[in-house]
């Protein structure tokens, strides 16, 4: 239920702003508003003042809305009337009421962003497990316990880096753009702090996926290699291992981190027995382990059944009333170019079309932000507002952006498209838009069923 009602009020936020946008701006143009409606199909409610004012109705389908205009369609326009009809405004009009649906998309985002940071969210601090051997963050000299403090593409325009989460983020603009990422390192004890560089540019890639992270090799710290719930039947019971119990090393090897010995425990996928040094009750012994291996994900893993340290430790990361407003500003501009880019990405088959998500996906996420809390759905519903702005400026017809790409072929001839273009035009916009919605819709099964 909570999943259903989180979708459904998405929805209607994000819809009934992007309509709100048109209308404002199409009556501060004196155009005539007659109906302003959430959803397609059979309307089930109606309020309207008076004849000559806006209907507002609900319908059947709210998978989207529409603001009617007099004049933006086929119906003739009375002459008395043409002063109040849309197609009778002059171009810079048109395409400032067109426009205004997905700006009203962006400004909401940023409000959606800044409320978030005032309010503030729990996160994980930016403090680094040990990286996989021969990563990037290896090859650096990263350490474990090791804390990011900043981080800049070019060395010398640094952002704070406050929580994992804005690691990540600096790391999958880097990627998308390939460029090397500086990040000034703070180690566990506080004092020394240097700058090292990852070298992302080298990757030849990319494509943002577990894989690719793993070789950049940032990692959220697990804690101590300390054991918790040991599960009956599995490969620590077999061996002896017991709660509370401490790695100290494996077949020699010392153990800095739970993120080095999961590491070595997910890397021995053919069950080869382990000579491993425990800590128990402050004695100190060695028990063989033979871990068993599973299958996830299409890859095959080594595993104890042990829980292995703790759940990362969080901080409350919140911003004043200027500097959260900046930030969100910062961020839809982050977020609306990175989209942008993932697009052209997916037109130029640089990046998979499973990066593509439909409603499902979308309700999922809401749910679960909304789970969280109010600061992390209203993250959610900027990140969702975002895409649907920009995905309504693509110059596709069906689209505002469709609309756009006419007014500025008026703009230059001086006169509109002709009616067979524009049913052409039409016809292929449509087919494209049912195409990229069919596709939303499997890669959404696709990844209920565990396929992508």
């Amino acid at each position: 239920m909570v999943t259903f009602l989180a979708f459904v009020v998405t929805l209607g936020v994000l819809v009934i702003v992007h309509e709100y946008g048109h209308y404002r701006v199409a009556l501060a143009c004196g155009v005539k508003v007659e109906r302003f409606s959430f959803g397609f199909g059979p309307v089930l409610w109606r309020h309207q003042r008076s004849a000559e004012s806006t209907e507002f109705t609900l319908s059947a389908l709210p998978l989207g809305g529409y603001v009617r205009m007099l004049g933006h369609g086929p119906d003739p326009v009375a002459p008395a009337d043409r002063h109040h009809a849309f197609n009778h405004k002059p171009l810079w009009q048109r395409t400032a009421i067109v426009a205004a649906g997905p700006a009203a998309n962006l400004i909401l985002a940023v409000a959606l962003y800044a409320g978030s940071n005032w309010l503030g969210v729990e996160e994980p601090p930016p403090v680094l497990g040990t990286p996989p051997a021969a990563s990037l963050a290896d090859v650096a000299g990263v350490r474990p316990g090791d804390r990011i403090t900043a981080t800049s593409r070019d060395g010398s325009d640094w952002s704070d880096t406050r929580s994992m989460a804005d690691l990540r983020w600096a790391i999958t603009q880097a990627v998308l753009d390939g460029d090397p990422l500086h990040v000034q390192v703070s180690p566990a004890g506080g004092r020394g702090e240097r700058t090292v560089v990852l070298g992302i540019d080298t990757l030849g890639t990319r494509e943002v996926d577990a894989g690719l992270m793993r070789r950049i090799g940032v990692s959220l710290s697990l804690g101590d290699p300390v054991l918790g719930e040991v599960r009956p039947g599995g490969a620590a019971r077999e061996a002896g291992l017991q709660p509370g119990d401490r790695v100290l090393s494996v077949d020699g090897v010392p153990i800095a981190d739970t993120n080095q010995l999961l590491m070595l425990i997910r890397g021995n996928t053919t069950s080869v027995p382990a000579d491993w040094r425990i800590e128990r009750a402050g004695q100190a012994m060695v028990v063989t382990v033979r871990p068993g291996s599973v299958t996830d994900r299409d890859q095959r893993i080594g595993r104890i059944d042990a829980l292995i340290g703790r759940m990362p430790e969080t901080e409350t990361v919140s911003y004043g009333f200027g500097e959260g407003l900046a930030r969100a500003a910062r961020h839809t501009w982050e977020m609306s170019a990175l989209t942008v880019k993932m697009i052209w990405r997916m037109v130029t088959l640089d990046a998979s079309w499973r990066n593509l998500s439909g409603p499902l996906t979308i309700a999922d996420y809401a749910g679960q932000t909304a789970r969280l809390g109010l600061s992390y759905y209203l993250g959610f519903l900027a990140v969702v507002s975002v895409s649907l702005g920009v995905l309504n400026l693509l110059p596709l017809p069906m689209l505002d952006g469709g609309h756009l790409m006419y007014y500025l072929f008026e703009a230059v001839t001086g006169r509109p498209p002709s009616d067979l273009w524009l049913d052409r035009l039409t016809r292929g916009g449509l087919a494209i838009m049912i195409m990229m919605m069919s596709l939303a819709f499997y890669n959404d099964v696709a990844r209920y069923l565990g396929l992508h």
